[in-house]
């Protein structure tokens, strides 16, 4: 897939603008529009078919490739990985389920992204785990909205240490590696080269009208008709469905794990989900009309 369908639109890092402008012109897809062409291309092999469907998510993917410019590497980096990742989503993508692409490639968009920082990121070497990889993606976020300080007090240390499921001292160890990377407030402007640097990043574009807009679509597809869906299941289909397709740190959490969280096999975490799914395609089914 990723082979065969080129992107839509080349992405070259002098003209990140441009390419955003394009992608925000791409028309957006009904759900029936989104089913038809999945299943042509499932069906046909029919590339025009998937690259429609890629057109249609490439602001998602610049919205949540948005997310991680605090790791110093350039958007359009981010932007390609990112890109990536839907695609290969789009050639996982069953319509059967009765899922909406959205919910479903938002999961690899977010782990093809993950792999790139931490290829690109010198801590790479202390990643190593399910949940140092949680760690550190999320411990700037949880810092920020425990304190203004440098560093963690040992009250806050221990509180994102439960959270995520980790050693306080792994928190401390991550913290200290972080905060002493090194990186040019300016970047390097002598090779000729563009040059992404954390000075690029300064300006506060929360309420930049491009931003608005990204996050009103973003939200709207992700929260049409899957959130109501959701409520309507059972507390253990409910889990099982979000941890296996809606993860919020990228890592889809397997049958076993699932299995042994609820003290059954895997075949029947499996039969679950199938139910769930089934249940839930119905119950957007009947929205829609």
């Amino acid at each position: 897939m990723t082979h065969a369908l080129a992107l839509p639109m080349p992405l070259a890092a002098g003209n990140i603008d441009a390419y955003i402008q394009a992608a925000q012109r791409a028309p957006l897809l009904s759900e029936e529009e989104e089913f038809r062409l999945a299943r042509q291309f499932h069906e046909t092999g029919d590339l025009d078919a998937a690259r429609q469907l890629v057109l249609s998510h490439l602001r998602l993917v610049i919205s949540v490739a948005r997310g991680y410019l605090g790791y110093g590497l350039p958007h359009a980096d981010l932007i390609q990985e990112g890109n990536i990742g839907l695609m290969k989503a789009v050639k996982r993508f069953d319509p059967a389920r009765g899922v909406r692409l959205v919910s479903f490639a938002l999961h690899w968009i977010k782990a093809e992204i993950h792999e790139y920082i931490l290829k690109n990121w010198r801590l790479v070497k202390v990643v190593t785990t399910k949940a140092q990889r949680k760690l550190f993606f999320n411990l700037r976020s949880l810092k920020n909205s425990l304190t203004h300080a440098a560093s963690l007090s040992s009250a806050q240390t221990a509180t994102i240490a439960e959270k995520l499921g980790v050693k306080p001292e792994e928190v401390r160890e991550m913290e200290g590696r972080m905060s002493a990377r090194d990186l040019a407030l300016e970047g390097q402007m002598d090779d000729g080269e563009e040059s992404f640097a954390p000075i690029d990043y300064l300006a506060d574009s929360h309420y930049e009208p491009t931003r608005v807009i990204e996050g009103r679509d973003y939200t709207r597809l992700q929260e049409e008709g899957l959130q109501g869906a959701l409520k309507d299941l059972d507390a253990r289909s409910r889990r099982i469905i979000e941890a296996r397709w809606l993860s919020d740190d990228g890592e889809a959490a397997t049958l076993h794990e699932l299995a042994a969280e609820f003290q059954v096999s895997a075949e029947r975490i499996r039969q679950i989900e199938v139910k769930a799914l089934q249940k839930m395609r119905g119950l957007l089914g009947d929205g829609a009309r």
